[in-house]
């Protein structure tokens, strides 16, 4: 549910953005490419998200993978959080702020720390970790398409 409200969040903001922007520089804007790719960190990162709360969910019993879990949610939300503040600059016109982007590297990175310190013996845990970890990958491919295409 928290990942549908953050892609919801995130699209109409870029659309919003997108349609009343003319003021804006190209830059900030972006093209077909880079808005594509705004929108495909969103969802990677909400389908990420939903994997690892039920790996979080389905392994509460088992404290090193939940916490791994929890850990790497903290991550995804952090990176969550930074791609929101970058959204909210570029719809009041102002400059993606540097720390914003910072945040969403960080976030992504320890999501991915955390998802590959997970090991578990448990063939439905140790699918939906696979699952978590294209996704994030796909996340993070992304995440590199907005720096090259958003320029």
């Amino acid at each position: 549910m928290r990942a549908s409200f953050f892609t919801a969040l995130f699209a109409t903001v870029f659309f919003v953005g997108s349609a009343a922007a003319a003021p804006l520089q190209s830059r900030q804007v972006g093209n077909l490419q880079c808005n594509l790719a705004r929108l495909r960190i969103v969802g990677a990162l909400a389908s990420t998200t939903g994997t690892v709360e039920k790996i979080s969910d389905a392994t509460a019993d088992d404290d090193v993978t939940a916490s791994a879990a929890d850990d790497a949610l903290t991550g995804l939300d952090g990176a969550s959080s930074g791609i929101k503040t970058i959204a909210l600059a570029l719809v009041s016109g102002q400059t993606a702020p540097a720390d914003a982007r910072d945040q969403v590297e960080a976030g992504l990175t320890q999501a991915k720390t955390a998802l590959d310190s997970i090991s578990s013996t448990d063939d439905a845990v140790t699918a939906q970790v696979t699952k978590a970890q294209k996704s994030l990958d796909k996340a993070i491919s992304a995440g590199q398409d907005v720096v090259a295409e958003c320029k």
